[in-house]
């Protein structure tokens, strides 16, 4: 059966192994398979995690090695060279990697230390490259005239030091960009860039993590999705046209957020690990009508303020989950049970505790019947591992209520996580 195999389909199945290692062993199974290799391989990928012996060997023999298997290919469309923790390789070689292949290349994964530092722009711009992932890199001199990218539409950039301005610039480069993410990049500022300021007509995602920025201005028209994640801010401010629809925050300190005039079509808010002024983030997020998703999860409100369950009910009419995590402080529980509005359309909820007490089980009753049409109830719990005897009753108590409880809901589904 194999022997009858076209040599594009062959390709297709070396293509899929990912690993280097395993493409050239394959491939070595007779001298179809060795054609398909050469003619029809459009993957390629190497990894150091995936081959502890990477480690192992001098730089010099693992630059022959890769050098070797990427110039027995003749149209490769995804590369990927992931050298973690390996010692720098000379520029002049990995410079050769990439002129062989940019012709043809539509994805890239680059994170490879070299003496200098390789300048990626300069060697992929004006290509086809679809998607661009660097890591450990560091991007200087901006020229968007000359380094375009008219067909990238993924970026990413992990630990990449570069400028403020150059941030922007690369943006600019990108004219049919749809996603950008940036994880803890070291961003440079000049005395007259005090702020980061990015503009795309184009991006739909947009993801960030570990950023330390006194203000970040995002001006975005067809934005969809925003995530923000261990970040440090003052000023957040995202400017747009209404399209966004996944609103996510977790683990952020901001002393001012602005998402402006874009939360008509929000379907998705989930606010995780922050610290709200519930009446300001209430007013910011109130218009979304359409809000399918709400979860706030370790939130910690200031002032001691309660959330009006009523009011979210009401204003958001079209929430299918729900997902609240119980806090109890001062004897006040921040999500109040007041009013009567049901969640009419409320499938799935999700309840956590970080200290249980006695009132969870009250409040998870009270919450269920607020919800006639559910389906599934899912309860988050944190469990210590050394526990006293005194825990060890309160959760027993708990568990038993629960189990009682749910006999009167025997049409939803019950799943238990605890940590």
């Amino acid at each position: 059966m194999m022997e009858h195999l076209p040599v594009e389909v062959i390709g297709n199945i070396l293509s899929r192994l990912g690993g280097a290692r395993d493409v050239v062993i394959a491939s070595a199974t007779c001298k179809k398979w060795r054609e398909a290799c050469r003619k029809h391989l459009v993957t390629l990928s190497f990894n150091s995690s995936d081959w502890p012996v990477y480690h192992d060997l001098t730089t010099n023999r693992l630059e022959i090695l890769i050098t070797q298997t990427i110039f027995q290919t003749s149209g490769l469309q995804g590369l990927s060279i992931l050298m973690d923790d390996v010692d720098e390789f000379s520029a002049s070689t990995v410079i050769a990697w990439l002129m062989y292949t940019r012709e043809t290349l539509r994805r890239l994964y680059y994170n490879v230390r070299t003496t200098p530092n390789v300048n990626i722009l300069e060697i992929c711009g004006r290509q086809k490259l679809e998607v661009l992932s660097l890591a450990h890199n560091s991007i200087t001199g901006v020229e968007p005239n000359f380094q375009r990218f008219p067909c990238l539409k993924s970026l990413s950039l992990s630990h990449v030091a570069i400028s403020a301005l150059d941030l922007s610039l690369m943006l600019t480069a990108c004219q049919n960009i749809e996603t950008l993410e940036l994880v803890n990049p070291e961003i440079a500022m000049s005395d007259a860039q005090v702020k980061v300021e990015l503009s795309s007509l184009t991006l739909k995602n947009f993801y960030v993590e570990a950023i330390s920025l006194d203000k970040f201005i995002l001006e975005a028209d067809s934005i969809e999705r925003l995530h923000l994640k261990d970040c440090a801010l003052e000023l957040f401010e995202l400017i747009g046209t209404g399209t966004l629809k996944h609103f996510k925050i977790d683990d952020v300190s901001v002393i001012h957020i602005d998402i402006g005039e874009t939360v008509d079509n929000l379907e998705i808010v989930d606010i995780s690990n922050f610290t709200i002024f519930w009446p300001k983030f209430y007013q910011m997020i109130s218009r979304s009508s359409k809000l399918k998703k709400l979860r706030l999860w370790d939130v910690v409100f200031d002032e001691d303020e309660i959330v009006d369950l009523e009011t979210i009910a009401v204003c958001f009419p079209q929430l299918t989950h729900l997902s609240l995590s119980y806090d109890l402080r001062d004897g006040v529980i921040h999500y109040g049970l007041q009013g009567s509005s049901n969640f009419e359309n409320v499938v799935v909820l999700e309840l956590g505790w970080i200290v249980i007490n006695d009132l969870f089980s009250h409040w998870v009753e009270g919450l269920l019947k607020r919800c006639p049409n559910l389906k599934r109830i899912v309860i988050f719990g944190v469990v210590s591992e050394i526990k006293t005897h005194e825990e060890c009753l309160l959760l027993g108590t708990f568990t038993s209520s629960i189990v009682q409880l749910m006999r009167k809901y025997l049409h939803v589904e019950v799943q238990f996580e605890y940590e």
